[in-house]
């Protein structure tokens, strides 16, 4: 998790909202993602389709089978899909996001029954650390907004 916050920082240093993700399989980061849909032009460049779309190219298969997805801000449901579809075994979050979370919060499309897969889910890990980023970033980006 720690690598992931230091991908959503950077993030957050391009003026995009600080999410990082990395995918891990044996344990070795083999794909790393930060938020870039401002700077991508791309409303499908969150930092969990960026880490899976460069650990699919490192393993040459679309399929993340045995890999684990460690984002720091709980997925919508978009990432969720996207996912799901790689067959991620587990996802482990930081901060849950209650306006678009998709792991639980909002809705839970993991624990949906009817779909043919089922990542393990672990949410709060460095909670604070990852929502205290966020907070930080929003409550700058409100400041730097009003009127002097």
């Amino acid at each position: 998790m720690h690598a992931a916050l230091e991908l959503a920082k950077e993030a957050a240093g391009l003026g995009e909202v600080p999410v990082g993700a990395v995918v891990v399989k044996d344990g070795e980061i083999i794909g790393r993602g930060s938020n870039a849909p401002i700077s991508q032009h791309d409303p499908s460049a969150h930092a969990e389709i960026q880490a899976m779309r460069d650990a699919a190219v490192r393993l040459g298969n679309y399929r993340l089978v045995g890999c684990s997805l460690y984002v720091t801000l709980e997925p919508c449901a978009m990432c969720a899909g996207a996912i799901q579809h790689a067959r991620i075994a587990n996802l482990i979050y930081g901060a849950s996001d209650p306006k678009t979370g998709a792991c639980g919060s909002v809705i839970d499309l993991m624990a949906e029954a009817r779909l043919n897969h089922h990542t393990e889910v672990t949410g709060g890990v460095l909670a604070q650390e990852c929502g205290s980023l966020l907070s930080q970033f929003f409550a700058s980006r409100r400041k730097s907004s009003r009127p002097q």
